[in-house]
């Protein structure tokens, strides 16, 4: 039985939050809020929680889910390398409506589904999301809603959608944005812009320089979902390698403020 927080109320927020890491822990799904639209989340090191969200949605596995993370260590534990321009990108719109495509660390153990080797990265400008992935780590998050629908701004349109599937609800009120996050990938030498969101291709450009679009020679898109809202060797690094819990960083910005 599926059950629900109203994270407006400290207490309310407080049982949430360790319901939902307990759910998480039991390969359990969980709906969250976040910057942009409400999501649905699974251990990203459990293969059947993901198995599970992407069924939840209708979805099959040649469109994988981002992973939110709760601190840029958690993000950089994750991926090969950041490229050239990776860094930058994070300094200057996370946490926010970012999302970047890189090379995943080969020594981890997971899987998201047909990613040829690609992870997708965020970390949210939300409190009660970025709360709740520092205590679960890297999660696997996509919309909160039935492919071919629209993405849910609240609480109550993901309940609707996805019921008994999902073990927690975490009700953080209306979702900030009206567009999804902005995709750039960077597995390649000149970032590719993949979906245009809340981040605008002006504000990209400001920082990386050159980057391609759809108008560009396409080479081969690493896999990620890329559906946007309507409306809307260390043989076996596991979960636990990757940093959730650590003493922020200067750059974690654990106020979720931009100065």
């Amino acid at each position: 039985m599926s059950r629900r927080y109203d994270c407006s109320e400290p207490m309310e927020r407080t049982r949430g939050i360790a319901e939902a890491v307990s759910a998480v822990r039991r390969g359990e799904l969980v709906v969250l809020p976040t910057d942009t639209v409400y999501g649905i989340g699974a251990d990203a090191f459990t293969p059947p929680a993901v198995t599970a969200l992407l069924d939840a949605k209708g979805r099959g596995r040649d469109m994988p889910p981002p992973v939110l993370v709760g601190s840029v260590r958690a993000a950089t534990a994750l991926v090969e390398d950041l490229g050239t321009y990776g860094q930058d990108l994070i300094d200057e719109f996370w946490p926010g409506a970012l999302t970047l495509v890189c090379r995943a660390n080969s020594n981890l153990l997971w899987d998201l589904g047909d990613t040829k080797g690609t992870v997708a990265v965020r970390m949210p400008m939300h409190e009660l999301a970025v709360e709740l992935l520092k205590e679960t780590g890297p999660l696997a998050v996509s919309s909160a809603n039935l492919s071919g629908k629209p993405a849910a701004r609240t609480l109550a349109e993901a309940e609707e959608m996805l019921g008994d599937a999902v073990s927690v609800f975490l009700d953080g009120g209306r979702s900030g944005h009206s567009e999804p996050s902005t995709i750039v990938d960077l597995t390649g030498p000149v970032p590719r812009l993949l979906r245009l969101g809340a981040v605008s291709e002006e504000r990209i450009r400001a920082v990386v320089g050159v980057l391609l679009t759809d108008e560009d020679e396409p080479d081969e898109a690493p896999a990620v979902d890329l559906t946007k809202p309507e409306d809307d060797e260390k043989p076996s690094l596991t979960k636990q390698d990757a940093p959730s819990e650590e003493p922020p960083l200067p750059e974690d910005r654990p106020s979720l403020k931009k100065d």
